[in-house]
């Protein structure tokens, strides 16, 4: 079979043949099943996780090792040596600086020091929120305390105690001027 091709830029045609093989035949070569072997593939993956793991674990151990040596030839520091906490400045510090913390009510110390800015604010909100609930750090209500809830209702059913006229000033004093920075006269100071 012959094609005919204009392909090759000159302008000329290009003649390709394909030959016919129908006739040759090997009887020692058969058709394959497959092109390629899974489970060989398969082997190979799972003998390659297998050394992997055991590398990692060899290394690991090997630095435990390591370090555990250097640590031993270090030298101890001396009894004059200032400890991590006696390095730090004196308080109040930074906020987000090494050392920086906040001692609760109830004692407890809350280290603060790589924590975003307003965190120092959230648990100064969380401590009065559980004052004004009559709660302790871990949930548990105070004794002789009232909650703001209860606190208001018992205030609402007793009657809100309202100033009387007298008490605000009667009609008569004189007013307040620039130079008296609000004050009136027989307030405070007796006239003479």
């Amino acid at each position: 079979m012959a094609i005919r091709q204009n392909g090759n830029g000159h302008g000329r045609l290009h003649v390709t043949e394909t030959p016919d093989v129908s006739h040759i035949r090997n009887i020692d070569v058969t058709h394959e099943a497959s092109d390629v072997s899974v489970v060989g593939i398969a082997t190979f993956v799972g003998g390659l996780t297998i050394l992997c793991g055991l590398v990692f674990v060899l290394m690991w151990g090997m630095f435990r090792f390591l370090n555990a040596q250097e640590t031993e030839k270090e030298p101890q520091a001396g009894p004059m040596a200032m400890t991590e906490q006696e390095r730090l400045p004196p308080a109040p510090r930074l906020q987000a600086a090494k050392g920086f913390g906040v001692k609760l009510e109830n004692g407890e110390s809350v280290n603060l020091e790589l924590r975003e800015p307003e965190a120092e604010y959230r648990l100064l909100r969380e401590q009065w929120a559980q004052r004004l609930n009559c709660k302790s750090g871990d949930g548990v209500v105070t004794t002789n305390c009232v909650p703001i809830d209860v606190a208001i209702e018992k205030l609402i059913q007793s009657g809100v105690p309202v100033r009387s006229e007298k008490s605000w000033g009667s009609a008569d004093a004189p007013a307040p001027t620039a130079w008296s920075s609000g004050r009136v006269a027989g307030e405070g100071r007796q006239k003479q």
